[in-house]
């Protein structure tokens, strides 16, 4: 997740804001992605899913050495030669695992690191340094974020690419596909705002709620589809939900620190954050 925020190019879909979904003139089906297989074989072996903020944890370890890390080099070596949908879901779905992958490389690429930002610097940050090829080209992850999947104009992509962080919406355990893109985004939205440390948690005895910065970073593209307390009252747990509906127009949005600390299987847990950008 790139937090350096910009205008939406273009003009949204009407229908988006009652939605929530893209519309887009083509929603074709996915055209033959073997990568993407490989890609749901690793998520399945080589991360697990913990009660922790994280949420879902890499195994950074197995994917550099031994058997794993010549899959995972396939993988890459795949999605530099795939080619991707021109629109629509499938193109959207494309890009999310696309943005995931090439995090997770990032991060393998420049181990060890204790936070992807360890592969940057203050004056060339790693989201605009080369992340790998997708598609026969090169790209960074500030360009799959801000220019190809921001510009499709659907706001839960936030919950969906993943920046290797603890406090990033915690990484979805199978690849993403055009045909059932919209169901997906939805449950991504859903889990993220149901962990109460790190999406959402509602303070009834002070009228508050807590949510993620990623909501101010890109409050604009919430704007896009009603506002932040739309999104919230649409995806927050059911036991919350009818509080939202009665209190949440006037609650003042606070927002947790961001934990920048690696998404490390092998990670010992802290109760500390790194500072938020």
């Amino acid at each position: 997740m790139i937090h350096t925020p910009r205008a939406l190019p273009g003009i949204l879909l009407t229908s988006l804001i009652a939605t929530l979904s893209v519309t887009g003139p083509s929603r074709s089906a996915d055209a033959a992605s073997p990568w993407t297989d490989t890609w749901g074989t690793v998520l399945t072996r080589h991360t697990q899913s913990v009660k922790s903020t994280v949420g879902t944890e890499v195994d950074y370890r197995a994917l550099r050495a031994g058997p794993a890390a010549g899959v995972w080099k396939a993988l890459v070596a795949d999605l530099a030669a795939a080619q991707p949908p021109a629109d629509g879901d499938a193109a959207m779905a494309f890009w999310i695992d696309a943005y995931n992958v090439l995090a997770i490389d990032t991060v393998l690429r420049a181990w060890p690191v204790d936070s992807i930002r360890d592969a940057g610097n203050l004056l060339w940050p790693v989201w605009k340094r080369d992340a790998g090829v997708a598609a026969g080209r090169p790209v960074t992850l500030h360009e799959i974020e801000h220019e190809i999947l921001r510009s499709m104009g659907d706001p839960r992509i936030h919950s969906a690419i993943v920046c290797a962080s603890t406090s990033c919406p915690s990484l979805r355990r199978a690849p993403f596909s055009g045909g059932d893109l919209d169901a997906a985004l939805d449950d991504t939205m859903r889990a993220w705002l149901a962990s109460p440390t790190k999406g959402m948690r509602v303070d009834r005895a002070r009228r508050r709620i807590t949510v993620s910065k990623i909501f101010d970073w890109f409050a604009d593209d919430f704007d896009a589809v009603g506002g932040v307390r739309a999104v919230l009252a649409r995806y927050a747990p059911e036991a919350d939900r009818a509080w939202l509906a009665a209190n949440g127009a006037d609650a003042p949005l606070d927002y947790f620190d961001y934990d920048w600390r690696l998404n490390d299987w092998n990670r010992p847990q802290a109760a500390t954050t790194l500072r938020a950008p």
